[in-house]
């Protein structure tokens, strides 16, 4: 047979698969790798702040002192004090801290009554309401079954209200009346003590330079009388209005605040 008739000689396919896909997958897998590199790179933990919370952490549990400021909120207890039964009760601070607030609102004022020379005008109260000033006998407040005030009354007022003018506190002011005869109508009694205490809160406004948002008026009548009404003394006690300075804090807090002032005044033997 002629060379130009022979037929040529195939190659034998491969039998393996087509590989070539691998290329492009261990590709892809090293971009992967490099973005992942980057990215933990980047997060590297800031040393400095690091330090700041351990030691920040370690001073509020009580286990090292620090020299840098310590941001944690909260009450730190000293290790001595860990398991010893007295316990630190922020309440009772909070209630110590209103007590000076108000017992310093309290001579405030006392000391602007006391250069008129009417320091007895007014008689100071303090429970878990907040801070009463009393304005007792309404003789010298207001003239008998009316509600306009007298010169007196301005007077104290215009110490008042000077002084709680520049306060954050709600202020009530409560009229009461000492009910020595029955009326025709029994209205009268509450629209008598209504009167008044509307009086004494309009004049702190516009007098006093207080805020009337802060503001509120009540009357009660002879529902609340401090004393039974036997004489002419106790009668004049139950005729008067009440400016109370309301406490802010919480119920628990204001709980707290009448033992604080009967503890203040045995110790200073008042």
């Amino acid at each position: 047979m002629s060379a130009k008739g022979r037929r040529p000689k195939q190659h034998e396919e491969d039998d393996h698969p087509d590989e070539r896909w691998m290329a492009s997958y261990m590709d892809m897998v090293t971009v992967l790798m490099c973005m992942f590199i980057v990215l933990f790179a980047m997060s590297t933990v800031d040393a400095k702040k690091f330090e700041q919370l351990k030691e920040s952490l370690a001073t509020g549990f009580g286990a090292e002192e620090s020299n840098t400021v310590d941001t944690a909120v909260g009450i730190i207890v000293p290790p001595d004090k860990v398991d010893s039964e007295e316990t630190v009760e922020p309440d009772a601070a909070l209630a110590a801290k209103e007590v000076d607030d108000l017992t310093a609102l309290q001579d405030a004022i006392y000391a602007g009554l006391q250069e008129k020379g009417l320091e007895d005008a007014v008689r100071f109260e303090m429970d878990e309401r907040g801070l009463t000033i009393r304005l007792v006998s309404s003789e010298m407040f207001f003239a008998p079954d009316l509600a306009d005030l007298t010169d007196a009354a301005v007077q104290v007022l215009d110490t008042v209200g000077p002084a709680l003018a520049p306060t954050t506190y709600q202020v009530s002011v409560e009229g009461h009346t000492a009910q020595v005869r029955q009326y025709a109508d029994d209205a009268l009694d509450w629209e008598l003590s209504s009167s008044r205490s509307v009086n004494v809160l309009r004049y702190l406004v516009s007098g006093g330079g207080v805020k009337q948002d802060h503001m509120k008026a009540v009357g009660y009548g002879e529902s609340r009388p401090l004393t039974p009404g036997r004489d002419a003394a106790e009668l004049a006690q139950n005729r008067r209005v009440d400016i109370v300075v309301l406490s802010g804090q919480s119920e628990d807090v204001r709980a707290l605040i009448p033992g604080i002032v009967a503890e203040r005044e045995a110790a200073a033997g008042t």
